[in-house]
């Protein structure tokens, strides 16, 4: 799940972060008193999900609209709250979260969510709370990343799964000795979220934030690091450079061009519909390592449920929120209907997960597998123009590879792009 916000969003968000956004009037309806409560969501089948809570809830009743996922939700939300009617709740990405809080779209539920901080890890929470005490929605799917690659060609090859990233550069030199038609995988200029939760493994925190002052490290070091690897195996040779999802890249995964892709949890899903010849051969790893015995990942995708600042009814609704993405059975009816996988840490393994996708029949512990390195994904803050960082990734990294250049260069115009459309839109930055 991808966030590519146009530039137009921050237009209304001249001035300061809203970090104690209105939780809305009226404070919630009396128990004996019916509500009702509207919530915009693109997951499919979620209405059955739904139908539940309002059978076993007939006092809050829940009215679902299916909505686009990424910028058209987002600007519809934001329109609405600027008319003063939006939805009681909205499913909101990660990286859009603070987006709808400089604009006052999204409340502060904290006083609302009780123990509902228990149900998820440290990092998982800390997407939700822009990294101060406040909360702005309930987690509801993950995307931690992992070593997907070809089991059968591996063996073939006689190559070893790497388990770290300087082994991962060994082994993509590898392949291109035993077979040049092969590469272990490839750079693509065209997934920023894939760079970013990358560079979140080597501890890259690209936003920061205290009080209604903003900080960006784009290019920090850790950053630089990770750019540079890729940069290097791309100008020697040892990995292709196209990007991903189109219909090279595709017929690529599917003839054994490429052995590996670094993803995250959702990855069988793509596999499955585009390389539907490979099932059975693929196995999940580990994300290589930048030090030997380390057990760190990062993110690539992700949502949650917010509740709308101008809302009626902010109790009902953030109680609606937690059962949506903590009950059991919620959860395994968003997993089996919907295809995500649950932020919830208790609901990461077993019920609708205990078997494997069925793409991956020959790896019977993927899921769980899959929870061990989710409980490894470090906390993440995202800055309020995301959307700039990545449109400026596209470009400067893709010139970069056409160029020949140093990717740690695209790093600088990605900072300088970011840090000044935060200023030109109002916003404080440090530094």
């Amino acid at each position: 799940m991808k966030l590519r916000l146009r530039a137009v969003l921050l237009a209304a968000t001249a001035g300061t972060l809203l970090l104690t956004a209105a939780c809305g009037s009226g404070g919630g309806a009396k128990t004996d008193q019916k509500v009702d409560l509207t919530f915009w969501s693109w997951v499919p089948g979620i209405e059955k999900v739904v139908a539940q809570w309002n059978t076993a809830h007939p006092n809050i009743h829940v009215a679902v609209s299916k909505q686009a996922q990424g910028d058209e939700e987002i600007t519809k939300v934001l329109t609405a709250n600027k008319a003063g009617n939006p939805p009681d709740l909205f499913q909101a990405e990660y990286q859009a979260l603070p987006t709808l809080v400089s604009n006052g779209a999204a409340a502060d539920i904290k006083k609302y969510a009780g123990d509902a901080q228990s149900k998820f890890t440290a990092g998982m929470w800390s997407t939700v709370t822009l990294g101060g005490s406040s909360v702005y929605a309930i987690p509801q799917d993950s995307g931690p990343m992992m070593l997907y690659y070809r089991a059968d060609l591996f063996a073939q090859l006689g190559l070893t799964v790497p388990t770290t990233w300087d082994e991962f550069a060994q082994v993509a030199k590898q392949v291109r000795q035993k077979d040049p038609k092969k590469y272990l995988t490839t750079f693509s200029a065209g997934d920023p979220g894939w760079f970013a939760g990358l560079a979140q493994q080597a501890g890259a925190q690209w936003f920061g934030v205290a009080g209604d002052t903003w900080s960006v490290h784009v290019n920090d070091a850790a950053t630089k690091k990770v750019a540079d690897f890729w940069g290097t195996m791309v100008a020697a040779g040892d990995i292709d450079k196209q990007p991903m999802y189109t219909p090279e890249w595709n017929k690529a995964l599917d003839d054994g061009t490429l052995l590996a892709w670094p993803s995250a949890v959702w990855g069988p899903g793509v596999l499955s519909g585009n390389a539907a010849d490979t099932a059975g051969k693929w196995k999940i790893a580990e994300l290589p390592q930048w030090t030997a015995g380390e057990h760190k990942s990062g993110s690539w995708g992700g949502s949650s449920t917010a509740v709308a600042a101008k809302s009626k009814h902010p109790s009902e609704a953030t109680q609606f929120a937690i059962w949506l993405n903590t009950d059991s059975a919620s959860v395994d009816g968003l997993i089996t209907g919907g295809g995500i996988y649950p932020a919830a840490s208790a609901a990461q393994s077993g019920g609708a997960l205990s078997k494997a996708p069925a793409f991956f029949s020959n790896q019977p512990d993927f899921y769980t597998l899959a929870h061990q390195y989710a409980a490894t994904a470090p906390g993440v803050t995202w800055g309020p123009n995301v959307n700039v960082t990545y449109a400026t990734y596209k470009d400067a990294f893709a010139k970069a590879i056409t160029q020949k250049s140093a990717f740690s260069a695209a790093l600088d115009q990605m900072q300088s792009s970011t840090v000044d459309d935060l200023k030109k839109n109002g916003f404080k930055v440090s530094g």
